[in-house]
């Protein structure tokens, strides 16, 4: 066995940490002068007895230098921690984000090149007392250059404060941006085998996920050869890996899949037999037509999603506009092809643009999903403003010929009318869900920025596509009917609706911002009805009341949206307990469902939110029925409940995990088995079959006895 010289330096660095004295090297390596510097971070400067709180060790690589990952490959030192805790406190082991590779002279490494966080959580006992904790901990790391390598420490600390189970707590959003950056658990186990020198690894991985370049991060060293290539295939719904063996026999093992750019899967895996290798990974070239074809399947989900999306109950008010729009134009050719034309432009730009916020807030960090925009209680005051005075419009207490708001321009005649009709139809229509529309704008998570805004605008196209239909078909354009005295009935009978639409949110206001709240944003909206009251009476006797109303019209919205509770105070109002509903739950998280799956118990979990007719709709017909609570009872199946209706960093990353970008999405956890994801309208038989049906009898004869 000959001596590789290429580590020699690397290991003259690990002789000089192990001698060099801890008083001296805290000296020497003042925290100014390393290389790769720590701090030493709190999630929440305030912590509860009993509970947790995540510190972050953020470290800083200077330029060209690099930190190493928990197992630093085939040279390297992993980062060690020696705490010193007060009594009754405990901490977890070190959490690393996804890693990167560095190959030099034949020598893998696994780094970090750029700033990364190491977390770790911090228990305590419910016999903590209240008052100051102090934290502190030794770490030790190497940090490298292409050429040298220098071992450096640090004592950090910090002194967090105990309060009592009443008391509020802040928490440093960055670590949002931490956690984002960790591998995502799996949640299914793999199988490796290992033949002489090749090692062979079967993960379980649906194969319309998009893969970017993987690679197999393993913890346990003395497994696989470092350097060796290594070759990916795919068979069937199995990511399969072979590469270089060192022969180092053991019954399980654990790593990170890369899927991508600072993306990750981690999991364990036990020795078993692992499936035939199949058909290569795409290159570069047969990856873009991968992606063309992954567009061109999101693209027509979008296109019939859209179009199913205007049987949706969210989206049939405002339909009412365009077909007074239509029947005003009486069936004549270029004038109804001209506002479908109007129409769709404003459906698509609207479209189009909340999928641009999306991919723009999501590329900051944000972790949001599609219907981001009724998250906000602001956006829904200004939406019900609107709908009330549309709805008021169209019962006939007023015109707008002279008030400049926002239904002035969706009542204008012509093009501009047809254009900014859209334009509200599809901000209102968009958050919902229907068919065909998860895969699909599950797909904007993985696809390129400009295919994702091409799925955005198919959404637009779907969504207006029966007006063009009725433009540009003239079989269906002559049966419109004419115009006459029914025009106006019509009209004040789709005020109805319009009001259903407002009741609607001001329920969904006063689940975000409480009763209290709601009561004064009402008397705000109170103004708005009365003002435009006033201005149609104006009208009645020929009076200009125009530009005094339209001041009124914005000072009452701008005083209802500052009426608003604090975000800060939103954000700690919980939503009321779902422990009296027919189907008990509990707040779903990650944790919580780990604890459970661990216990062998089934769980449902489902995402929701107030503002999503399909979730409430589900909710009512499906899982909020005796049948489905006895079932569940009998089962002793959990319920998991995932509430969406204010934005939730770790619920947007979840949905993302199972390619969703918003809600609903319905799980199914039977007892060690994979998860099924459940269709988006449910049914009580699809709910009770999963414990009592054809697919639970299906598992346990599928299960060794």
């Amino acid at each position: 066995m000959t001596f590789d010289f290429r580590i020699l330096p690397i290991m003259l660095a690990f002789v000089a940490l192990a001698f060099a004295p801890a008083a001296d090297a805290q000296n020497r390596l003042g925290n100014t002068e390393l290389n790769v510097p720590a701090t030493l971070l709190a999630e929440s400067q305030q912590v509860q007895a009993g509970q947790s709180v995540t510190l972050a060790f953020l470290m800083e690589p200077k330029p060209t230098w690099h930190g190493y990952w928990e197992n630093p490959g085939d040279a390297g030192i992993g980062m060690s921690f020696d705490w010193k805790l007060p009594a009754g406190v405990s901490v977890s082991k070190a959490q690393f984000p996804v890693p990167d590779t560095l190959l030099i002279s034949g020598i893998m490494n696994y780094v970090y090149k750029g700033d990364y966080a190491v977390l770790v959580n911090l228990t305590l006992s419910k016999d903590v007392r209240p008052g100051p904790l102090p934290i502190s901990v030794k770490s030790e790391w190497l940090s490298c250059t292409d050429e040298i390598c220098v071992p450096e420490q640090d004592e950090l600390s910090i002194t967090l404060q105990v309060v009592g189970n009443q008391s509020a707590t802040s928490q440093d959003k960055r670590f949002n941006d931490f956690r984002a950056a960790l591998p995502r658990a799996l949640g299914s186990d793999a199988s490796f085998a290992v033949n002489d020198d090749l090692f062979r690894l079967a993960v379980p991985l649906p194969a319309n996920v998009q893969i970017d370049e993987p690679y197999f991060f393993i913890k346990e060293d003395g497994i696989i050869d470092y350097a060796a290539p290594q070759k990916f295939s795919r068979n069937g719904d199995q990511l399969i890996l072979e590469t270089g063996a060192r022969g180092d026999d053991r019954d399980s093992i654990s790593g990170i899949l890369k899927i991508g750019d600072h993306m990750g899967l981690l999991f364990t895996a036990t020795k078993g037999d692992v499936a035939m290798a199949g058909l290569p990974l795409i290159n570069d070239g047969a990856k873009s037509q991968a992606s063309s074809s992954l567009l061109f399947l999101a693209l027509g989900g979008a296109i019939l999603g859209g179009l199913l999306l205007n049987l949706m109950p969210c989206v049939f008010p405002i339909l009412s506009l365009k077909a007074i729009s239509l029947a005003k134009a009486g069936g004549q050719e270029a004038d109804v092809r001209r506002d479908a034309l109007a129409y769709t432009a404003g459906v698509i730009l609207v479209a189009t643009a909340l999928g641009a916020i999306l991919l723009g807030l999501r590329a900051s960090g944000a972790a949001v999903g599609w219907a981001f925009q009724l998250q906000d209680p602001r956006i829904i005051f200004v939406l019900l403003a609107l709908v009330t005075a549309i709805g008021l419009n169209l019962a006939g207490l007023f015109e707008l010929p002279n008030v400049n708001f926002g239904n002035k321009l969706t009542r204008k005649d012509g093009a501009a009318g047809s254009f900014w009709t859209g334009a509200l139809a599809a901000f209102v229509a968009t958050p919902c869900t229907g068919p065909f529309m998860a895969a699909a704008l599950g797909a904007t998570i993985v696809l390129p920025p400009i295919a994702a805004l091409i799925i955005f605008a198919g959404l637009g196209v779907g969504l207006a596509l029966p007006f063009l239909l009725i433009a540009f078909v003239p079989a269906i354009r002559s049966r419109l009917p004419k115009p006459g005295p029914w025009l106006d009935r019509f009209r004040k009978a789709m005020a109805v609706p319009m009001f259903l639409t407002s009741i609607g949110l001001i329920w969904l206001l006063g689940r975000q911002i409480g009763t209290d709240a709601l009561g004064l944003s009402l008397i705000f909206l109170l103004i708005v009805a009365l003002v435009l009251w006033w201005f149609g009476g104006g009208q009645m006797r020929g009076l200009s009341r125009g530009a005094l109303t339209s001041a009124a019209m914005v000072a009452a919205v701008i005083g209802g949206i500052l009426a608003l509770p604090g975000e800060a105070a939103m954000d700690d109002r919980k939503l009321a307990s779902a422990s009296g509903a027919t189907v008990p739950s509990e707040p779903f998280s990650e944790r919580r469902l780990s604890e459970l799956r661990a216990s062998g118990q089934p769980v449902f979990a489902y995402f929701t939110a107030d503002w999503c007719i399909t979730c409430k709709a589900n909710e009512a017909a499906a899982i909020q029925r005796s049948e489905t609570a006895e079932a569940f009872a009998a089962a002793k199946v959990a319920v998991l409940m995932g509430d969406w209706t204010r934005p939730d960093p770790q619920i947007s990353r979840f949905l993302e995990q199972h390619g969703r970008a918003g809600v609903p999405l319905y799980l199914y956890y039977a007892s060690g088995q994979e998860p099924v994801i459940l269709p988006q309208i449910l049914t009580v038989a699809t709910l009770t079959e999963l414990v009592t049906g054809p697919l639970k009898t299906a598992r346990l004869e599928a299960t060794p006895q």
